[in-house]
């Protein structure tokens, strides 16, 4: 072998034929890329590639993780001997095309040091995420037909069906054009370049250069018969030889969750159904003979004819159980071929990661073998084409090459306005979510005394107030969070028996959009405070349900009418209202709301405090909480809502910064109710 550099012209490569030296380009196995993303390959085969996404399979539960080996096995069987696959998994240092985003925009106000601060937080666990290894998964699929226009229709019909078993598993997946597919090619031949993909099918005109200018490296070194080199990185390719009767569903797993560049490919041919088992039946026929020949040599030498050879007996039990699979197990027979190709800076770290793998492979009985002298066709099988240059093959099952199952656990990456909630334990990917987008924005943090849950719920309201423009309401009654509320400028108000603020149960928005009467909603929130003080076991009478009702409904006459000095009713304009009316049992339902029996110390009709909570911080950002007055007091009453939540802005701007509902787990709405 020898060094192949890349030319700098097509003149200089045509002006070297001839000489010892091919050049880089000629060494990628394909002869042209059509933007659409069908590639020609030698000997009359087209390929299109599909990118997928991980699922949740490490995590899962024994029933599930048996659905999705099912599933994939289903998958696998899609294919028919005319219709090879390669499966390809591909580890690479994250460039500055990263996934993840930091989404909180720049401004220049009050809280710069704070969103600077959490910033460089969000950046730094963005670049821990994984030891910036960028994980992804492709299949390849091709087929044989007499040129691409012939080849187009038929690889689309394909590409649907392979989507559409995908989308069946749960997993999503999109299809590559020719850009795409450039790209990856030109990402697995320059390893530990940080430099962005530069290509445009218009430049292929202007420049005169083909697609393989784009992606291949300054050069390729395959003189070494164990390593080779692209670039300025080393390289060594191996293939798994399979030597376990039983394999695991964590080999694959282990190996890809490793701290290093590499590039592990399976390339599957179907076999043809009635020609394997033909070769089944034709294999348990020599069997059978060479159990004839062992029998005549144990008549001859004097021993019992029944004793055969161990290797004999096991390879006739083997032979026998997989003609059973394949006739009447739904199990089909795949040529299977297992590389691994590791990438390297330097000689040190490649052999190091090689002897990794190789470990790994030995923990599951199989082995790691250097492919000697064939680094060059192991490296170009690697390249996502679906071009296979190697000739060695396993035979397996359905099963058996299931069992290499691609999928560990999902990534929780959302755009947008995601927020940060930590590190996945699987993949050590960092957590961007965005509540809101989910069937169920609610949330709720569990964990035992001191494992952090005050810390992450500060942490999500930090990211909620940087990257967003929710409205943030905290119920504190421990405190807790006042620091960091009058760190971001919220308005504070303390809600205690012996504090000046009350809630007004009797507070009432007529204008609600819904099929419900609000006053209908206010009178049987009112019923419960009544029941409880006096309906004892059997609850109020019909007719005091009755009286109460129409009570309720006369206090919010003038409301309801749109009078313009229309005020909101207290619970003492309920109880006048009640001492009005002509039946006892409104008399005793007065009389009762003012008993001990009720709230100690308060006044008939006045406004109720949260007795339940010692003292409770009611912190309300974004939005303006404006007291009024009433009857001497100062009530904050939820007309438009809009008056029980406190803005949060800097001192000087003034200005309310968003409207839109929030759903941090820290955050929450007000009721006004004497629950709290």
């Amino acid at each position: 072998m020898q060094t192949r550099s890349k030319p700098q012209k097509r003149g200089t490569a045509r002006a070297a034929k001839g000489r010892a030296g091919l050049s880089a380009q000629q060494t990628i196995p394909y002869i042209a890329m059509h933007p659409d993303g069908v590639c020609q390959l030698p000997g009359g085969i087209y390929t299109k590639t599909v990118e997928y996404e991980d699922i949740n399979y490490s995590v899962a539960s024994t029933e599930d993780q048996t659905a999705i080996f099912g599933g994939w096995s289903s998958f696998l069987n899609y294919f028919d001997s005319s219709l090879p696959f390669q499966l390809s998994f591909i580890n690479r240092r994250s460039r500055d095309r990263s996934r993840y985003k930091v989404n909180i925009p720049p401004a220049e106000d009050d809280f710069n040091s704070v969103r600077e601060e959490f910033t460089s937080m969000l950046k730094n666990q963005i670049a821990k995420s994984n030891n910036g290894i960028e994980r992804t998964k492709y299949i390849t699929f091709g087929l044989p037909a007499e040129g691409v226009a012939e080849a187009r229709p038929r690889l689309e019909r394909v590409e649907a069906d392979v989507m559409g078993n995908l989308h069946r598993l749960g997993v999503q997946s999109e299809p590559l054009d020719g850009r795409d597919r450039l790209a990856l090619l030109h990402s697995q031949m320059h390893p530990g370049n940080r430099e962005p993909f530069r290509f445009s099918w218009s430049d292929i005109p202007k420049h005169g250069l083909g697609t393989k200018d784009y992606i291949a490296p300054d050069s390729f070194d395959f003189r070494d018969s164990r390593t080779f080199r692209v670039g300025r990185y080393w390289g060594a390719a191996s293939y798994l030889q399979i030597l376990a009767s039983e394999l695991s569903d964590k080999l694959l797993a282990e190996i890809l969750e490793l701290d290093a560049e590499l590039t592990v490919t399976m390339h599957i041919q179907t076999v043809d159904q009635l020609k394997a088992i033909k070769t089944i039946k034709g294999k348990i026929s020599d069997i059978g003979r060479m159990k004839a020949e062992e029998q005549k040599k144990a008549v001859r030498a004097g021993y019992d004819m029944e004793i055969l050879p161990p290797d004999l007996i096991t390879f006739s039990k083997d032979a026998a159980e997989l003609l059973a699979d394949l006739q009447s197990r739904n199990e089909r027979m795949f040529l299977l071929t297992f590389t691994v190709v590791n990438m390297a800076p330097n000689r040190q770290r490649l052999e190091n990661d090689v002897f990794t793998v190789g470990g790994i492979a030995q923990k599951y009985n199989c082995a790691l073998k250097r492919l000697d002298w064939q680094q060059e066709q192991a490296f170009v099988s690697s390249l996502a084409l679906g071009y296979n240059g190697l000739e060695i093959q396993r035979g397996m099952t359905t099963s058996s090459t299931a069992i290499f199952i691609p999928f560990m656990t999902r990534e929780l990456r959302m755009g947008g306005q995601a927020l940060y909630y930590g590190m996945n334990a699987l993949s050590h990917n960092v957590i961007m979510a965005d509540r809101k987008k989910l069937k169920s924005a609610n949330g709720m943090y569990l964990g035992s005394t001191g494992s952090g849950k005050s810390f992450a719920a500060k942490r999500e309201l930090l990211n909620v107030f940087l990257a967003t423009n929710d409205r943030i309401v905290i119920v504190d009654p421990m405190g807790e969070y006042v620091p960091l509320a009058r760190r971001l400028g919220a308005q504070v108000i303390e809600i205690a028996p012996d504090s000046p603020n009350h809630l007004n149960p009797m507070d009432i928005q007529l204008n609600m959009n819904g099929g419900e009467s609000p006053l209908s909603m206010k009178a049987d929130f009112l019923l419960s405070p009544c029941e409880l003080i006096l309906g004892g076991k059997e609850g109020l009478q019909p007719i005091e349900r009755t009286v109460i009702d129409r009570c309720v409904r006369q206090v919010y006459r003038e409301m309801a009418l749109g009078l313009e000095n229309a005020k909101t009713p207290l619970l003492q304009d309920l109880y006048e209202e009640l001492l009005k009316q002509p039946e006892p049992e409104a008399k005793r339902v007065a009389t009762a709301r003012r008993s001990p029996a009720g709230h100690k110390g308060q006044q008939p009709g006045s406004k109720l405090p949260l007795p339940r909570f010692r003292r409770a911080h009611y912190g309300s950002l974004r939005q303006g909480m404006r007291p009024r007055r009433e009857n001497g007091r100062r009530s904050y009453g939820r007309r438009g809502r809009r008056r029980t939540q406190a803005r949060l802005s800097s001192p000087d701007a003034g200005t309310d910064r968003g409207g839109g509902a929030g759903t941090d787990t820290a955050r929450m709405e007000t009721d006004t109710s004497p629950a709290g």
